[in-house]
Protein backbone atom coordinates (compact mmCIF):
# COMPACT_ATOMS: atom_id res chain seq x y z
CA UNK A 1 0.00 0.00 0.00
CA UNK A 2 1.18 3.46 -0.74
CA UNK A 3 0.11 6.77 0.20
CA UNK A 4 1.19 10.73 -1.03
CA UNK A 5 3.11 12.74 1.32
CA UNK A 6 3.11 16.73 0.38
CA UNK A 7 4.83 19.40 3.30
CA UNK A 8 2.89 22.30 3.49
CA UNK A 9 3.90 25.30 5.97
CA UNK A 10 1.44 27.73 7.35
CA UNK A 11 1.89 31.00 8.86
CA UNK A 12 0.00 32.96 11.31
CA UNK A 13 -1.78 35.14 9.05
CA UNK A 14 -3.07 32.17 7.13
CA UNK A 15 -0.37 32.22 3.92
CA UNK A 16 0.33 29.09 3.02
CA UNK A 17 3.73 27.34 1.28
CA UNK A 18 5.06 24.00 -0.03
CA UNK A 19 7.68 23.22 1.11
CA UNK A 20 7.86 19.41 -0.23
CA UNK A 21 5.83 18.96 -3.77
CA UNK A 22 3.63 15.79 -3.95
CA UNK A 23 5.76 12.58 -3.08
CA UNK A 24 4.40 8.65 -3.04
CA UNK A 25 6.42 6.86 -0.44
CA UNK A 26 5.31 3.43 0.99
CA UNK A 27 4.88 3.29 4.75
CA UNK A 28 7.07 1.25 7.69
CA UNK A 29 5.36 -1.79 9.28
CA UNK A 30 7.14 -1.04 12.01
CA UNK A 31 8.69 2.22 12.98
CA UNK A 32 12.63 1.92 12.84
CA UNK A 33 14.15 1.90 16.27
CA UNK A 34 15.65 5.26 15.27
CA UNK A 35 12.46 6.68 14.60
CA UNK A 36 10.61 5.93 17.55
CA UNK A 37 9.76 8.67 20.50
CA UNK A 38 11.66 8.69 23.25
CA UNK A 39 10.04 7.03 26.62
CA UNK A 40 7.79 10.40 28.19
CA UNK A 41 10.06 11.21 31.46
CA UNK A 42 6.69 13.16 33.05
CA UNK A 43 6.07 12.55 36.87
CA UNK A 44 2.71 10.73 35.90
CA UNK A 45 4.30 8.00 33.29
CA UNK A 46 7.42 7.41 35.73
CA UNK A 47 5.10 6.47 38.59
CA UNK A 48 3.10 3.98 36.03
CA UNK A 49 -0.43 6.21 36.14
CA UNK A 50 -1.58 5.71 32.88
Amino acid sequence: MAMTLKVYEVNRTGTVRVLREEAEVIPFERPEVSHEFPACECPTCAEGAL
